[in-house]
C-alpha cells in the first residue's frame, strides 16, 4: 500500500504457476523463495550490493500497491547514497553503480536507473526498519514488479519472480487494468450487482473502501456487521485516527472471477483519499492480502491478466482478538491509543488511552512487530489474555478476554442462547 501519505501521518514522508526449471547460472531468469506473512505482509530476504563490492542480506517487503522506492536509512546509507531530509521526509539517488538487489535464489532484481529513494525520516535508534512494527528495511515496489512475472502463493508460502514468460500461470484468469506508469493494479469488480474497480494491493494488510462507498454500504445495510476501531488486521500503523475507523463486513464481493463473502474492510480516512487517486483510474477501494490468504494470486503484468487459484478453504477468525488499538513506537514499545467497546462496553477494563503495551501473558511485546503482537493477541473466543500494562512509571496485571468482533447476527444470537 502506498507509503507517501502513510509516512508523513507517522511524522516522516502451482499451484496457479509451476516454475520453469532453469539451468544452473549465476543469474537464474525465475526463483521461488520462502515468504514470511508478517501482519500479511509479504517479506523475503534479498541481498543489496554495497560500494566495496561485497553485499549486505536484508528484509525485503514486496508491496505491489505501492509505487515508490523505499529504503531504511540504514540501508540507502550502506549503499553509498546521499541522503537529503526536508523536515518532513529523506530522499537519496540510486547510485549508478546500483542495478538492482538481488533475491535469495541468485537472481538480480532490476532497479530503475537513478531511481529516487525515499527513506522515512525516524531518529537513529530506529534507522534499521521503514516503519514502527516491522522488521523489513526495503520495499520491492510496483514499479519494479512490473518487469516481471509474480506470484505469491499465500498457503505455501512461497514467492516466485521471474523474466515474462518463465512463469506458467494457472488457476482463473482475469484481465485487469494496469496503469502504464507505476504499474498499480486495479481488478473489475462487483458489489450488490454495480460495478466498481478494485484494487489489488498486497502490499497492505487490510481491505478499504472510499469514504462515499463505504457510508452507503453501512447505512443501506444495518445488518451488516459494523463496529469502530482498529484492530487485528485493521491496526495497521497506529495512526492517531485508527481508534476512529469504521469496520464493517461486505455481505457478498465478486472480485475479478471469485466470489467472496463477509469481507472485512475499512472506510478510507478523507485525508487518505490521494491514495486511492494516484492510482490514475477511478479506484473504489482495493483489497489487501487479508482477504485473499486463501489464494496464490499470479500476476502476469505483460498482458494486464491476474490469476487466481484457491489454495485452501480454512476461515481465518481475523478478528478474535483482544479489543485494543496499538501504536508501535520507534523504541519498541507499544502504546494503547483505544480500547474497542464490545456489546456496548469496553472490551477490556482498567486499560486507558496512553498506557503502554508491556507483555502479553508474560512475554515481552517489545521489539517485535506487529504482527506478533496481535498473533498473541488472538485466539479462541473467551480465552484470557494476561496483559502487563505500564501507566506513569508503574506496571500492573489486567485479564483481558478474546472476543469475537464482527460477529454476523446469527452468530451473535447463537452465542447469547448457550450464555457465553
Amino acid at each position: 500500500m502506498r507509503f507517501t501519505a502513510l509516512f508523513l501521518a507517522l511524522g516522516c514522508s502451482v499451484a496457479l504457476a509451476q516454475t520453469a526449471s532453469s539451468p544452473l547460472s549465476v543469474e537464474p531468469k525465475i526463483v521461488t523463495v520462502p515468504l514470511a506473512l508478517d501482519h500479511n505482509r509479504v517479506v523475503i530476504n534479498a541481498e543489496i550490493p554495497l560500494p566495496d563490492g561485497s553485499t549486505q542480506q536484508v528484509r525485503a517487503w514486496v508491496d505491489n500497491g505501492n509505487p515508490d522506492l523505499w529504503m531504511s536509512r540504514r540501508v540507502a546509507g550502506l549503499m553509498g547514497t546521499t541522503i537529503v531530509c526536508n523536515g518532513q521526509v529523506c530522499s537519496a539517488t540510486l547510485p549508478n553503480a546500483v542495478q538492482g538487489i538481488v533475491i535469495a535464489g541468485g537472481m538480480k532484481i532490476l532497479l530503475p536507473a537513478k531511481s529516487e529513494i525515499k527513506v522515512p525520516l525516524r531518529p537513529p535508534s530506529a534507522a534499521a526498519v521503514l516503519a514502527p512494527g516491522m522488521n523489513a528495511e526495503i520495499i520491492i515496489p510496483s514499479t519494479v514488479l512490473r518487469q516481471y512475472d509474480v506470484l505469491i502463493d499465500f498457503p505455501d508460502h512461497k514467492f516466485t519472480i521471474g523474466q515474462p514468460g518463465t512463469v506458467k500461470f494457472r488457476g482463473t484468469k482475469t484481465k485487469a487494468i494496469v496503469n502504464g506508469e507505476n504499474g498499480l493494479i486495479e481488478v473489475p469488480s462487483q458489489i450488490e450487482n454495480k460495478k466498481y474497480l478494485l484494487g489489488l494491493d498486497i502490499g497492505s494488510s487490510f481491505n478499504f473502501l472510499s469514504g462515499e462507498l463505504f457510508d452507503k454500504l453501512a447505512s443501506a445495510h444495518h445488518d451488516w456487521p459494523q463496529m469502530t476501531g482498529a484492530i487485528g488486521p485493521a491496526n495497521m500503523w497506529g495512526l492517531g485516527d485508527e481508534a476512529h475507523w469504521k469496520v464493517m463486513r461486505l455481505d457478498r464481493v465478486q472480485y475479478g472471477p471469485l466470489f467472496l463473502t463477509n469481507v472485512a474492510v475499512s472506510q478510507l480516512p478523507k485525508d487518505r483519499a490521494p491514495l486511492f487517486e494516484s492510482r490514475g483510474v477511478a479506484s473504489t477501494g482495493l483489497l489487501g492480502a487479508e482477504a485473499l490468504v486463501n489464494y496464490r494470486i499470479g500476476i502476469d503484468y505483460a498482458h494486464s491478466a491476474v490469476y487466481f487459484e484457491i489454495g485452501r478453504t480454512f476461515n481465518f477468525p481475523d478478528f478474535d482478538v483482544v479489543g485494543l488499538t496499538l501504536r508501535p513506537e520507534d523504541n519498541g514499545s507499544f502504546t494503547i491509543l483505544a480500547v474497542t467497546d464490545y456489546e456496548g462496553k469496553a472490551s477490556v477494563a482498567d486499560v486507558q488511552s496512553g498506557d503502554q503495551l508491556v507483555a502479553v501473558d508474560g512475554i515481552p511485546v517489545r521489539g517485535v512487530t506487529m504482527g506478533q503482537v496481535w498473533l498473541m493477541l488472538g485466539g479462541e473466543p473467551g480465552k484470557e489474555r494476561r496483559l502487563t500494562v505500564e501507566r506513569d512509571g508503574k506496571q500492573f496485571t489486567v485479564s483481558a478476554k478474546v472476543r469475537h468482533f464482527l460477529a454476523e447476527a446469527m452468530e451473535n444470537a447463537q452465542t447469547k442462547s448457550h450464555g457465553n
